[in-house]
């Protein structure tokens, strides 16, 4: 992996891995929306429950292999593992920042 992970993004993904809700949601902004299995979620705290509900059911980590930038947003391409059927899989996660704060998350 050529480039690194700006801050907010590093702290998102190392808290994911350590299943740390409060790490995970510290970078998003208050009006954030995260895009998952075609479900929208907008704000803190619908994204804290997501979080909540993702992290006990599939118990996630995530080896970040690609980073790259399209249309103004930073493209992580990442191999998960965790408690779900085909386990690894590689997954796209579409991050749009405003500042170093999260503002958008969409995960294919």
């Amino acid at each position: 992996m050529s480039r690194q992970l700006p801050s907010s993004l590093a702290a998102y993904y190392e808290a994911k891995n350590q299943h740390d809700i409060e790490g995970m949601l510290a970078p998003f902004a208050e009006d954030a929306v995260v895009k998952d299995e075609r479900q929208e979620h907008h704000g803190t705290t619908a994204i804290r429950s997501w979080m909540e509900h993702t992290t006990s059911k599939y118990r996630v980590t995530v080896e970040v292999k690609q980073i790259d930038t399209i249309d103004g947003r930073l493209i992580v391409s990442g191999l998960v593992s965790g408690d779900f059927p085909g386990s690894p899989a590689m997954l796209r996660y579409a991050f749009t920042l405003s500042g170093s704060r999260i503002a958008r998350l969409e995960i294919a």
